[in-house]
């Protein structure tokens, strides 16, 4: 089972997850495009961390070639949000919450390889199982298969970038990973809004905030990204990135509750929703059960905390 230290950093997960539950409401509170505020949210992040950053007196210096890894990192993470964002305004907050849980699926696809090892068949199974949720919803839900489409991209881009971060942080502090990453979000973000209002994409969209965009803009940089993603790319040294993702599954769960209760009627789904979204509860929850399980510990060491 986990030690104090394990599960208090558990716990201190499932905070997060929390917190980023709540990213798909507020990407329903803001009026402008998902691109722009993409690049809002990231260059505020950036500036953030930057005085983080400075006032700890670390050093921004880092390998050339970490340099551009970071950056290509943030490439992938912007990509990610801008589909996330694009996926609720397009649907519900729930629907596009529920397509992120295929992010463990993802990674028990892309962690082996890029780490070397083999596949497990737990990860596999218990993939396929949140898997088995999202087809569930899925079935109920056709009617926004348009957001839980650009979801399931989304959540292949959220296990590239888990996957690529749980190898940065072995060797880089978490601050300085986030920070380069957001940079790179922000070049990439501006890139592809001058791309989009040059075709068109955008619509009718503004990409000029007012008002309460700019709390709520600010609520995502500093709260969601600054403080969420690097105590989550910090606890990477104590988890896998399997581990992680699957623990992430749990935004639809915190996330429906949450968005129920700021949204309303306009976020309740239908009976086979819940039922998928169990689903997925469940797969989060067999997991750490287990993996202390001695027919599981041989094929978990190592790439597990040595206090699981």
């Amino acid at each position: 089972m986990f030690s104090s230290s394990s599960l208090k950093s558990y716990l201190h997960l499932h905070f997060l997850v929390l917190i980023w539950g709540f990213t798909a409401i507020v990407g329903l509170f803001v009026t402008i495009s998902p691109v722009a505020l993409v690049l809002y949210r990231t260059f505020f992040a950036a500036a953030g961390l930057g005085v983080i950053v400075f006032l700890q007196k670390k050093k921004f210096s880092a390998n050339g070639n970490d340099i551009i890894r970071m950056l290509f990192v943030g490439f992938i993470l912007s990509a990610h949000w801008m589909l996330f964002f694009a996926s609720a305004r397009v649907s519900t907050a729930s629907v596009c919450l529920a397509g992120m849980a295929t992010t463990s699926l993802w990674t028990s696809l892309i962690e082996p390889l890029v780490n070397k090892r083999p596949v497990r068949p737990l990860e596999v199974g218990l993939g396929i199982l949140a898997f088995a949720g999202l087809y569930v919803v899925f079935k109920f839900e056709f009617d926004h298969a348009l957001g839980l489409g650009l979801a399931l991209a989304s959540a292949l881009l959220a296990a590239l970038f888990t996957v690529a971060n749980s190898r940065l942080v072995q060797r880089i502090d978490a601050y300085i990973i986030t920070f380069y990453e957001m940079i790179g979000a922000t070049l990439f973000s501006f890139l592809f809004l001058g791309i989009s209002e040059w075709r068109g994409w955008t619509g009718d969209a503004p990409i000029w905030p007012e008002g309460r965009d700019w709390i709520w803009i600010l609520f995502l940089a500093w709260i969601c990204t600054v403080y969420a993603s690097t105590m989550a790319t910090q606890l990477m040294k104590q988890f896998s990135a399997y581990l992680i993702n699957l623990t992430i599954n749990l935004e639809p769960v915190y996330g429906i509750a949450l968005a129920f209760f700021f949204v309303g009627e306009k976020e309740r789904m239908t009976t086979g929703f819940y039922l998928g979204t169990l689903l997925i509860l469940l797969a989060v929850l067999l997991y750490p059960l287990l993996i202390n399980m001695s027919f599981f510990k041989s094929s978990a060491n190592s790439n597990q905390s040595p206090d699981l």
